[in-house]
């Protein structure tokens, strides 16, 4: 077994990170994740909640020296957290300000010394060294745990830089506004940063002023981590979008219409990632030129009677994807949704992602999703969808519906909300789901 170096690519005195638009020097980078390394509790696991991106990456760093498992969960309840402390006996809690629970013991983040940067090279970890535990988000239930070992992470980075012809983009800068502790974020925004040279924003800005303003202060080349729900609001809301080099985007499928939008208003290409918590990012598209996927580096697809598969590269083991795939050859695939979002309604099959695809294109929808209740049964006859939609008429989106999808799938009812209950990765828990149509069943009773 080798061992891996925690980053790659940068030059002695590279910039690493930009925070309040100062920028950290790799040296001091490396120099704060030790020093963090000698000051944490010696226990097996570690839960990193630190919100600030760097102080999330230096912490996985000194946890990585000391050989602790960081923990990524999906949310920061209480319940979770509570579940997390009895799965994993003596885990303590990582946090800087932002962090809040009282489940777990918290090691808040010191403040630096501000000693005198190490000028030592970067160490080097076991590629077989359990590094991570990621757990699914809960979008189809219960979350479950996944470890990846330092060699799957790294070389995840290394693929996806690779795929997406990051090193034309030398030391490009990176805004993500997407959580860490997520599979996409810790791909994305951490270890294709520290394993492709690149450069990290801090922080994690939500609203499209803020987006636009920290976007606007990063140096050329630069770049944007986001998801259809951001990319969306930043194109709706900002009149003049700050010019970029690069856009990255998953969580949810991408409209070929929102896709060019967003390379007209940015300037830049735009790419999709399709991975899963189980495998990490496994392929990649540019939607505005094409609708199949072409898979990372090392990256595999086969098929048998149960299903989809993917395997080598970055991805320590083969993997029963959860997606209706159609492999277009050894290098090509389309996306067809969920396996358990397909549908059967008086003989005809769609999938709920087909009819999101849709009901998201329409002109004026800033969001929208179909939900498939259960009759006592088991069975389902109707389909409900929620949107918004200000300004938009009913009668205006269902006749758009109506030229875009079969009638028997139209939405009975068709619910307009504020927002929808998205987590911090832009998904919808199926929990937050079916508690929105309980509260519409309620009203309507």
């Amino acid at each position: 077994m080798a061992d891996i170096p925690l980053i790659r690519d940068f030059d002695a005195g590279a910039v690493f990170a930009f925070r309040d638009r100062r920028p950290i020097r790799v040296e001091e980078f490396l120099a704060e994740a030790r020093w963090l390394a000698g000051l944490i509790p010696d226990r097996q696991y570690v839960v990193n909640l630190c919100s600030d991106r760097y102080r999330f990456a230096a912490g996985l760093v000194a946890a990585l020296l000391r050989r602790q498992v960081s923990l990524l969960p999906p949310n920061s309840t209480d319940d979770f957290l509570n579940r997390l402390s009895l799965d994993y006996p003596g885990a303590y809690c990582l946090g800087d300000g932002a962090a809040q629970t009282s489940q777990l013991e918290t090691f808040r983040y010191p403040q630096p010394t501000g000693e005198a940067a190490s000028t030592a090279s970067p160490p080097h970890i076991p590629e077989e060294q359990v590094a991570a535990i990621s757990f699914t988000s809960g979008s189809t239930g219960r979350p479950r745990p996944h470890p990846k070992s330092w060699g799957a992470l790294a070389r995840s980075g290394q693929a996806g830089c690779e795929r997406l012809c990051l090193g034309a983009y030398r030391n490009m800068s990176v805004l993500g506004t997407i959580p860490h502790q997520h599979m996409y974020g810790l791909e994305a925004t951490i270890l294709m940063v520290m394993q492709g040279g690149l450069r990290m924003h801090c922080g994690r800005p939500f609203f499209s002023a803020d987006i636009c303003s920290e976007l606007e202060a990063l140096p050329r080349p630069r770049g944007l981590v986001t998801t259809p729900v951001h990319l969306r609001m930043l194109l709706a809301e900002a009149n003049d979008p700050p010019k970029a080099d690069f856009l990255l985007c998953a969580t949810a499928p991408l409209s070929p219409q929102l896709a060019a939008e967003a390379e007209t208003g940015f300037g830049a290409p735009l790419y999709e990632i399709y991975g899963c918590t189980e495998a990490g990012q496994v392929a990649t598209r540019r939607p505005a030129e094409s609708h199949q996927w072409r898979p990372l580096p090392g990256v595999a697809f086969f098929e048998n009677e149960e299903g989809t598969w993917v395997k080598g590269g970055h991805i320590e083991k083969e993997v029963l994807l959860g997606d209706v795939i159609e492999l277009c050859g050894r290098n090509e695939f389309l996306l067809h949704g969920r396996t358990a979002d397909l549908i059967n309604i008086a003989g005809k099959r769609t999938s709920l992602a087909h009819l999101n695809f849709h009901l998201n294109s329409i002109e004026g929808v800033r969001d929208g999703t179909f939900v498939m209740p259960e009759e006592d049964d088991g069975t389902v006859t109707r389909l409900t969808a929620f949107v918004v939609a200000p300004g938009v008429a009913s009668e205006t989106i269902m006749t758009a519906l109506r030229q875009r999808i079969d009638a028997a799938f139209l939405p009975r009812p068709l619910c307009f909300v504020e927002s929808l209950p998205r987590n911090e990765t832009g998904k919808l828990p199926r929990m937050a789901l079916d508690d929105l149509v309980a509260r519409l069943a309620a009203k309507a009773g």
